[in-house]
């Protein structure tokens, strides 16, 4: 099954009001595992940004003046998400602003039934919380080192290591990553299968004093006992 794991940078908290998209990150999932492709776009919002949301994320007016506007990335954004279900971290406040930007470009919104909101999921496996994405790779071992502001793709991508783990952890034994080169996940997950030995079968081997105690049992139940046909069919 293929998901995108997706994150925002905006210029504020309001879309209705006219705070912008400014940076998206999309990370690819298939079978919860990262393929490696990745869709990342830094965007001009077509108006100032305040000094409350730079601190957040870094992004100023003079580094965005020379990024397309939305419009301009929208079709190829739509391209790679496809109809894959979509995964954020308090997935409400990206949505309304992805939707807000598709209306303004004529693109169709993104349907609610598509997200799945790994904040909820975080809340009901640790009611207690913290369960901000920080909280959740503190809780996970997942390294954030790099992580010294916000950023759309590496959020992108520290959430898809919290999805996997909220939604009951990776199997080693299920990582298809060709670590050998050469082929894709898929063939080189069926030929490791297929390679492996066929074990022998193993052999139950009774004893004469299992077997004694097995026709006294049969004795006691009667001569309709099923187990005398196969008593009959073994030559015992």
């Amino acid at each position: 099954m293929r998901e995108i794991v997706f994150d925002t940078e905006t210029t504020g908290l309001n879309p209705a009001g006219g705070d912008r998209v400014v940076e998206i990150g999309c990370v690819e999932l298939f079978n919860h595992i990262p393929t490696g492709n990745t869709f990342h776009q830094y965007i001009n919002p077509e108006r100032s940004m305040p000094v409350e949301a730079m601190r957040v994320h870094g992004l100023d007016d003079r580094f965005l003046s020379d990024k397309p506007v939305f419009a301009a990335i929208a079709a190829e954004l739509v391209a790679f998400i496809g109809d894959a279900p979509m995964i954020a971290h308090n997935a409400e406040f990206d949505l309304a602003f992805l939707n807000a930007e598709f209306g303004r470009c004529g693109q169709p919104a993104l349907e609610p039934e598509r997200i799945v909101d790994s904040l909820m999921l975080a809340r009901r496996k640790h009611p207690a919380g913290p369960n901000s994405l920080d909280a959740l790779c503190a809780r996970y071992q997942i390294d954030t080192s790099q992580r010294t502001l916000h950023g759309a793709l590496l959020d992108s991508f520290l959430l898809a290591e919290v999805y996997v783990e909220l939604i009951g952890g990776r199997q080693a034994s299920l990582i298809l990553a060709d670590e050998r080169g050469g082929g894709t996940r898929e063939s080189y997950g069926a030929a490791a299968v297929a390679a492996l030995p066929r074990p022998e079968p193993r052999l139950f081997r009774v004893t004469e004093a299992e077997m004694a105690a097995h026709r006294e049992r049969l004795d006691i139940l009667g001569d309709k006992a099923i187990w005398l046909s196969y008593l009959a069919a073994s030559g015992a």
